[in-house]
C-alpha cells in the first residue's frame, strides 16, 4: 500500500499529465509553459520540475500515454475480430470518435509537427506506432493475410492519414475506404492478372 505522501505525488502527476493533454490541443506545443502546466493542474510551478526533469519530458510522457490508450482501444477491436474485414471495420469504426478538430485528434497533429524537430519525441512515437503495427501484422499473418507486416503497416498509415485529413475539414467516407482496406486485408492469394 502507498504511503499518503506518495499518493498524493501520483495524483499531482496525473493532474499534470492530464493538463498537458488539455493544452497541447488548445495552445499548440511550443504555447505550453511551465507557468500554464502549473495554473491548469492547480499546482506551483515549482512542483512542475519536481516530478518531471522538463517541460518537454512532461509533455511526451503526455502525449504518449495518450497515443497508448488509444491504441489499445484499437487493440480492443481486433480482439472482438474474427476475420481481417472485421478487424478493419472496427478499426475504422474506433475512429468515428474523431472528428479531427477534437482533442485527441489535435493532440496527435500537434504531437507529430513536435515530432518533426525533437528527435527524442519522433523515436518515441515511432516505437509506439511500431509496436501496434508488429501486433496488428502478427495478428493479420495468423489470420491469413499475405505479406502481413506490410498490409499492417499500409493499413495504418490510411488511418493516420484519414485523421490528418479530417484535421484540414476533408473527411473521405468511411465507407468507402472500408471497401478498399478490406481488399488488402483479403486472406486468399491471387495471381495479377497477366
Amino acid at each position: 500500500m502507498a504511503s499518503p505522501a506518495a499518493e498524493r505525488g501520483r495524483e499531482v502527476r496525473e493532474r499534470l499529465l492530464a493538463a498537458a493533454v488539455e493544452l497541447i490541443p488548445e495552445r499548440g506545443w511550443p504555447a505550453v509553459s511551465t507557468r500554464v502546466l502549473a495554473e491548469r493542474a492547480g499546482v506551483t510551478p515549482s512542483v512542475v520540475h519536481y516530478h518531471f526533469s522538463s517541460i518537454p519530458a512532461l509533455l511526451h510522457e503526455a502525449v504518449i500515454g495518450r497515443m497508448r490508450a488509444v491504441l489499445s482501444e484499437v487493440d480492443k477491436a481486433l480482439d472482438g475480430a474474427g476475420t481481417p474485414a472485421a478487424a478493419v471495420e472496427g478499426i475504422l469504426a474506433s475512429l468515428d470518435q474523431y472528428s479531427g478538430g477534437d482533442q485527441t485528434s489535435l493532440l496527435f497533429i500537434e504531437a507529430y509537427l513536435a515530432a518533426t524537430r525533437d528527435d527524442e519525441l519522433r523515436e518515441r512515437i515511432a516505437a509506439v506506432a511500431g509496436e501496434f503495427r508488429q501486433r496488428f501484422g502478427r495478428w493479420l499473418g495468423e489470420h491469413g493475410v499475405p505479406a502481413a507486416a506490410e498490409t499492417a503497416a499500409v493499413v495504418m498509415a490510411s488511418v493516420d492519414g484519414l485523421l490528418l485529413h479530417r484535421g484540414l475539414g476533408s473527411d473521405p467516407d468511411t465507407a468507402q475506404l472500408a471497401t478498399v482496406l478490406r481488399r488488402l486485408t483479403t486472406t486468399a492469394s491471387k495471381e495479377p492478372p497477366r
